[in-house]
């Protein structure tokens, strides 16, 4: 017999037959009519070749073939019920897993900390990996599954087949040691760009106050680069650096550090903050419940800055 030719649904009136020997009341109990489970009791005898239920005068009985199915029947009834159909569901005070978390490391600073306080009290053998990669590589990596969630600023994942949830929105701060004397604590455009700067540029990601500056045709004087924003906990401490930052960072770095902010000379581009994942798991159960988490503990109002 070839299952590609076998209609899974005649398998449901079977096991209503098996159990209730009864025509009408297997109608009943699968939403058929009458006519309707008749039809399909004669096709399953023509499937089976055999004639599966008989009328007597005690209700349908079964043959000794009906009898042999009844049980393969219904377990494969019940498996398709349960375990193919049913939605599946994701308990996470139960789970044991780990998550993949797509962010550069502002987002680990700004993100994770209250997400972990969460996971200690709702899923505690829950566990998350932070990583940082080149924005065109998200997408590959939301897509293939080695990520589950993307969360900060992916322009490059506002496309087709991956859907996006805002968090909240945030700009740049300029920030310099206290005791640095060589700025103002307001610059003309000119005298920033003569600034030294240090700046802070993840491996394959760019900033938009970067491509702002480009945009304009203006050029800094930058005496360091470097690929990690906590870094800057060592190096603004007793230099002449200025260093240009997402406004959480610059929170961040003076939670730790003496450092005074300096009005920019130019309006800086606003960051939009998002979390974004993959069509394919849009309905899965787990990732419903991590994004959600990551939703409800990061989102801010307008003006709103890095928690404490």
């Amino acid at each position: 017999m070839d299952i590609r030719k076998v209609d899974l649904n005649l398998l449901v009136v079977f096991d209503a037959m098996a159990r209730l020997r009864s025509v009408n009341r297997a109608a009943e109990a699968v939403g058929l009519s009458q006519p309707a489970t008749s039809a399909a009791l004669a096709r399953l005898r023509l499937l089976f070749g055999d004639a599966l239920f008989v009328r007597t005068g005690a209700g349908m009985k079964p043959t000794p073939r009906a009898l042999e199915l009844a049980g393969p029947v219904h377990q494969v009834v019940e498996t398709i019920s349960t375990e193919i159909l049913q939605q599946a569901a994701f308990d996470p005070a139960l789970a044991h897993r780990r998550f993949t978390i797509l962010t550069p490391d502002i987002g680990e600073i700004a993100f994770f900390p209250r997400v972990l306080q969460r996971l200690r009290q709702e899923a505690p053998n829950v566990r998350l990996q932070a990583l940082s990669l080149p924005r065109k590589a998200a997408a590959e990596a939301l897509e293939t599954g080695a990520a589950e969630l993307a969360v900060g600023f992916f322009p490059d994942l506002q496309k087709a087949g991956y859907f996006q949830q805002g968090l909240f929105k945030t700009s740049y701060a300029c920030i310099a040691c206290a005791r640095n004397t060589t700025v103002r604590e307001r610059m003309t455009l000119r005298q920033f760009l003569a600034a030294r700067h240090v700046v802070v540029r993840p491996e394959g990601r760019e900033h938009t106050f970067d491509r702002l500056l480009e945009e304009k045709g203006h050029h800094r004087r930058v005496m360091l680069e470097l690929s990690h924003f906590m870094s800057l906990l060592s190096i603004l401490p007793g230099s002449e650096l200025i260093a240009t930052v997402p406004d959480d960072i610059a929170t961040a770095v003076e939670r730790h550090i003496k450092i005074r902010r300096i009005a920019l000379p130019l309006r800086p581009p606003p960051i939009e903050v998002q979390q974004f994942w993959h069509r394919r798991l849009q309905h899965d159960p787990a990732n419903k419940w991590l994004r959600g988490l990551f939703h409800e503990v990061n989102r801010r109002e307008a003006n709103e800055g890095l928690p404490a």
